[in-house]
């Protein structure tokens, strides 16, 4: 194990190294002025999209509302409890102004995912829509570009047991265990239970349940860390200006902090905001092109609402309790540290609350991830693997439950990065694309789109 952890942390030194820092950052930047910042000046008409959203007016499976949650399922997850806790433990406090520049340019990548992802997906034997990276480097990019089709899939495939499974299930033992000494297999087992009751039931039930749990159980944490900050509102000043300061000068060692150079904020802050919201990753547009969506460009509207609430809101809420509070400086990393926080803040209440949230979140996550597993593997095999590979989804969880977590967060960590390589290098090749839809779309004042696939040029 110790070798096979060496190999992969040489891996991840490669793949996380600047030129991933310049892809994420660059390309998300590339795109947000070909849109002429447009996700960002057009937030308001995504969220009253979403709320239009709610049913379906188009082809599709499921609702716009539902395909975001089905999304967010996927993202609000471990990385908004214990990923920032992490970035904030290794890079200090800047990483979260990292965290937030990736999430601005993510609001464009995430956007024109989507836009890809429906204007390019298809109909599976099932009659089903499926998209995706996989599926718009395979219709709209010449063949020359196909072999990256399969290298998105295979990397998916592979990445969810790690990032969407086992990552998911190890935090909810460990929670579970710190705050009410549940042994980690019989959680394991308990999820495992209930993971089958919901992803054998295929994307609809999958959605349906995502369209309930994740507003509520964000709704809550999102309620409990505004308490936090408001019982340490007299350091929250302090804490902006810590963010800010140590997102372009060095951290010093502080109390258990042993410091941090402008380098570890910005890789563990880009890591993190990656991991968390998952823009640039290409995993999200896989939910997206099942939608019930008039059109690309309005299911991309709705789509940059996910990057905007995993991390401006939601992450920032746990980053700033973790720096207000005074818990960053504790020696404490993970998980523990985000518990920290709110217990030190609400005695005998913050450390449950972070096993729950942190429990349902990872859940959803779970549910989330199995749904873009399957399509990467039927992007090999056909429908015929959908119930094969959901049956071993579930047997992976108790797995992941009582597995080394240190080696799975490295292992995930390293995947993310594989697999955004190939969906980014398609978003740079097909942004014109997406900048001619977007400006037909505005041109006719959003009252009319094209449906249709556009061919590969």
């Amino acid at each position: 194990m110790e070798a096979l952890s060496n190999v992969v942390g040489q891996i991840n030194s490669i793949v996380w190294g600047p030129l991933m820092l310049v892809l994420i950052l660059g390309i998300g930047l590339f795109l947000q002025i070909g849109l002429k910042f447009m996700p960002i000046l057009r937030l308001g008409t995504g969220f009253g999209l979403l709320w239009k959203g709610r049913q379906g007016t188009g082809e599709g499976q499921i609702s716009p509302f539902n395909a975001l949650m089905t999304s967010l399922s996927a993202t609000i997850g471990t990385g908004n409890i214990a990923g920032v806790a992490t970035a904030v433990f290794l890079g200090g406090p800047g990483a979260l102004f990292w965290m937030w520049m990736t999430a601005l340019v993510g609001m464009a990548t995430k956007y024109s995912e989507a836009v890809c992802s429906v204007n390019f997906r298809e109909r599976d034997e099932l009659g089903n829509y499926v998209g995706g990276p996989m599926y718009y480097i395979k219709n709209g990019l010449g063949k020359g570009w196909y072999f990256l089709a399969p290298l998105f899939a295979g990397f998916g495939a592979i990445a969810g047991f790690g990032i969407g499974n086992t990552v998911q299930s190890n935090s909810v033992a460990q929670a579970m265990e710190g705050a009410f000494g549940l042994p980690p297999l019989v959680t394991g087992i308990i999820l495992m239970v209930l993971t089958a009751a919901v992803i054998l039931g295929g994307i609809t039930r999958i959605a349906a349940v995502a369209g309930k749990l994740v507003p509520a159980m964000a709704g809550l944490y999102i309620l409990a860390g505004l308490i936090v900050l408001i019982i340490n509102i007299d350091n929250l000043g302090t804490a902006f200006g810590l963010v800010f300061a140590h997102a372009f000068t060095p951290s010093a060692a502080e109390g258990g902090f042993a410091g941090a150079a402008v380098w570890l904020a910005i890789r563990f802050g880009v890591a993190r905001g990656v991991f968390s919201n998952e823009a640039g990753l290409g995993s999200a547009p896989i939910a997206h092109a099942a939608a019930e969506t008039k059109g690309p460009v309005t299911q991309g509207l709705v789509a940059m609402l996910g990057t905007f609430i995993d991390t401006i809101i939601v992450c920032t809420i746990t980053g700033l309790a973790i720096i207000a509070s005074g818990a960053w400086t504790s020696g404490e990393s993970g998980a523990a540290l985000t518990s920290l926080a709110f217990e030190t803040s609400m005695p005998g209440l913050g450390n449950y609350i972070i096993a729950l949230a942190l429990s349902i979140f990872a859940f959803t996550t779970i549910l989330g991830w199995s749904f873009y597993g399957e399509k990467c593997v039927e992007f090999f095999l056909g429908v015929k693997s959908l119930v094969p590979f959901r049956l071993l989804w579930c047997v992976a969880v108790p797995l992941g439950a009582t597995a080394d977590l240190g080696f799975i967060w490295l292992l995930a960590d390293t995947l993310n990065a594989l697999m955004a390589i190939p969906n980014l290098i398609a978003l740079a090749l097909l942004s014109p694309i997406v900048f001619r839809l977007t400006k037909a779309y505005f041109a006719s004042g959003g009252m009319s789109e094209e449906p249709g696939r556009t061919p590969a040029e």
